[in-house]
């Protein structure tokens, strides 16, 4: 048997040691709030594992990252960014904001693959069906990035009236829209990304609330929007318990849509949140079994407009 050289004896020692010793880094995520990246006030985090059904190292509920358990001031703090931020964005021209978009989706490509292994995780399904939602969460983002210049001509346009006038309707952002991010299969970033971009894409501005059970995608989505172009608080992500978080949302004075996505399947709190919401007469769109891979058509961006008409006497 070759005697093992000075040098090999000491690679071993240094090299073995390393790899044995090592311990892994989980991560510990916080919100975004007004651009920031706040821990919750509360100074609460929960255990983000991964689905039972995962491959691989990352199953059987494997411990996967730490997320922020956000209480109603983040709430409340989130709505204030949220309103700060709305004159800016809903005052920028819609090419402007479709440029914006696409940049983030840029940004989405550039990590494709950690979104795919989130996915992975989250839900438990191949890495290929990973990387399918992943693509088709960006071609999305795409997708509805080219509606920013479009949308108005679709919702808007010239009416025919009996009088010597003109009569012209234009959409408008409704406001602050809080979102409940869906959850099941599909969900965690393609169904997020069809219930975000639309509400944004038109001016208004969000508070999302991400999926209690798989809250990686959306708080990685955070970290693509603050190193984007986009405007601090124009979209605010908070995580945490979705019907802690959605009451004080669906109560709050300043917020003026819904979206409960993220509430189908528990009629009763999707009620609760209705019934909050008629207090100053937000706009909600109610939850309803959604195939997130489908063609998602104009309804998410027409639900949060609202119509503006303008009366102008011909020859005036």
């Amino acid at each position: 048997m070759s005697e093992r050289t000075d040098e090999s004896v000491r690679s071993e020692s240094q090299a073995k040691p390393g790899r044995a010793e090592r311990l892994g880094v989980l991560k510990t995520y916080k919100l975004y709030v007004g651009g920031k990246f706040p821990r919750s006030e509360s100074g609460r985090v929960y255990e983000v594992t991964a689905a039972k059904s995962a491959a691989g190292a990352a199953g059987k509920g494997r411990w996967l990252a730490n997320a922020p358990l956000a209480s109603r001031k983040d709430a409340r703090d989130a709505v204030v960014a949220a309103r700060k931020a709305f004159g800016g964005w809903s005052g920028a021209t819609a090419y402007n904001r479709g440029q914006i978009l696409y940049r983030v989706a840029e940004m989405l490509e550039g990590r494709r693959e950690q979104f795919a292994a989130e996915i992975a995780s989250a839900e438990g399904v191949s890495r290929q069906k990973a990387l399918a939602q992943t693509d088709a969460a960006i071609d999305r983002w795409v997708w509805y990035a080219g509606w920013s210049d479009k949308v108005a001509q679709v919702a808007g346009g010239a009416n025919p009236v009996a009088g010597p006038f003109f009569n012209l309707s234009t959409p408008e952002p409704t406001g602050v829209v809080a979102l409940l991010a869906p959850r099941g299969a599909s969900a965690s970033l393609l169904g997020l990304v069809s219930v975000l971009a639309p509400a944004i894409v038109t001016g208004n501005t969000a508070v999302l609330v991400a999926s209690h059970e798989a809250p990686l995608p959306a708080l990685s989505l955070a970290e693509v929007l603050a190193t984007s172009d986009l405007p601090g608080g124009v979209v605010n992500i908070l995580s945490g318990h979705t019907g802690e978080l959605a009451r004080p949302l669906a109560a709050h004075q300043d917020v003026n849509a819904l979206d409960l996505a993220g509430a189908e399947g528990d009629a009763e709190l999707a009620r609760e949140l209705e019934v909050a919401a008629a207090d100053n007469l937000k706009r909600v769109l109610r939850p309803a079994p959604t195939a997130w891979t489908a063609d998602p058509g104009t309804e998410r961006l027409l639900a949060f407009l609202e119509t503006k008409t303008v009366w102008h006497p011909i020859g005036a």
